[in-house]
């Protein structure tokens, strides 16, 4: 049974769990396959609101098993923060939720040396300590999920770790925020305490996985962000740790390539991003605080505010290219009813000429300048549209431009926070 995926198509918060939840009702397994709690899904339940950062957002429906895959990076006491959460409100999650074994572990000296090395405000992270945890990784040091139910082992690897810190504050001329001798014992504790609750989920998904296919079971893969946080193909350094495109689900979660059949691609109606970098399409301040206000463009894990810009075809192009997105989904339709006048950004102007691709160079993309479409809005609102035929006829004409430069089909609309608010676009629409 093919796999399929779901992704974001700009700088993330493109509604991707209320899709992931869209979706979720159909399949067996919903698997996480990257970030860590640096990430937000929101769905709204009738009058509940569900915000998970770690845990897949499938888990709010009865059928399916939910997976945290190795690409993750994973904070214990959060975790388990969210599973009491979930629990408390009668979502049940034991046996249902499994956390790959070789997931690595996020400490609290993760968040220490966010602060310390300056990222926490040059990329605008959530100070959750999630880059400092995939440096780990990338250099061979981290501590697995595993390793945590096997006492002696975590308080040498513990040993080690607090060396580090020690060399890190030192060379930085800078006192780590409490004792590291104490830290470490206090982290062994607490670790210890987490692991005895955490034992029931620690797992090895990727067999879990694998037997599920053999199977012919429906998996779904979730990843947080979006494609132009990716590592190596977003703006870089503006960038989140880890790899966020499609093919991230595959080494995130063991998942052979060729499984990887069908990827819904999720993009706003217009755009946002958090941090900073380079946002050809980025409204002047006080179009950007009207939109952001009638959008409620706060991040789910901060709530700072987030930069606002009318929709840039030239980027989703590249993302749906990036990631062969095979069907896209148009999200917050509903914020743009009642703005008289839209526009598209359809091309970059660099150097006098127009470039249909973005560079990859992010100084480079910093001084393009958009082109323009502009596009008529409409009044109506839509939150309650259910039916492709009843959204005024300028709504539909927006939709239709965007599938048209997109390259892929527009498949599903939405248009409000509810479950049911979701459009179904037909085929014949294009």
């Amino acid at each position: 049974m093919p796999v399929t995926v779901v992704v974001g198509c700009q700088w993330g918060d493109e509604g991707k769990g209320k899709i992931v939840d869209h979706l979720a009702k159909g399949v067996d397994w919903v698997a996480r396959y990257q970030g860590g709690a640096n990430a937000g899904h929101t769905v709204v339940i009738g009058r509940r609101s569900f915000v998970l950062h770690l845990v897949p957002s499938g888990i709010l429906h009865p059928r399916p098993r939910c997976v945290i895959g190795h690409g993750a990076v994973v904070d214990p006491s959060y975790l388990m923060e969210e599973i009491d959460g979930l629990v408390s409100r009668g979502i049940p999650v034991e046996g249902r939720l499994f956390v790959s074994e070789g997931a690595h572990v996020l400490l609290p000296y993760h968040r220490w040396l966010e602060t310390l090395e300056g990222q926490d405000v040059r990329v605008g992270t959530t100070k959750r300590g999630v880059g400092p945890a995939y440096t780990d990784k990338i250099s061979r040091v981290g501590i697995r999920m595993l390793e945590l139910l096997q006492p002696v082992r975590l308080r040498r690897r513990l040993d080690e770790h607090v060396e580090r810190v020690r060399v890190l504050f030192a060379a930085a001329g800078q006192t780590p925020p409490q004792p590291l001798d104490a830290a470490r014992d206090e982290w062994q504790a607490t670790l210890s305490g987490l692991a005895h609750r955490l034992r029931p989920y620690i797992a090895d998904t990727v067999t879990m996985l694998h037997e599920a296919l053999a199977r012919g079971e429906k998996i779904l893969c979730e990843g947080a962000q979006g494609t132009f946080l990716d590592v190596d193909l977003g703006t870089y350094p503006f960038v989140t740790s880890s790899t966020t495109t499609a093919g991230g689900a595959s080494f995130g979660l063991g998942l052979p390539p060729s499984s990887l059949r069908r990827v819904v691609g999720i993009c706003k109606a217009y755009a946002t991003r958090v941090g900073e970098g380079p946002f050809t399409s980025e409204l002047p301040r006080e179009e950007a605080d009207a939109l952001r206000e009638r959008g409620s463009e706060f991040g789910a894990t901060t709530g700072r505010p987030r930069r606002v810009g009318w929709l840039d075809l030239v980027q989703l192009r590249r993302a749906v290219q990036l990631n062969g997105v095979t069907e896209l989904v148009l999200t917050k339709l509903d914020v743009l009813s009642g703005i008289p006048q839209l526009r598209l950004c359809t091309a970059y102007r660099s150097n006098g000429a127009a470039r249909p691709h973005p560079p990859v160079d992010t100084e480079e993309l910093a001084s393009c300048q958009p082109v323009w479409e502009d596009v008529a809005g409409w009044e109506a609102p839509l939150t309650g549209v259910r039916r492709y035929a009843d959204l005024p006829g300028e709504a539909r004409s927006y939709v239709e431009r965007i599938e048209q430069e997109a390259g892929t089909r527009l498949k599903l609309l939405s248009v409000g926070s509810a479950r049911s608010a979701v459009v179904p676009v037909p085929t014949r629409s294009r």
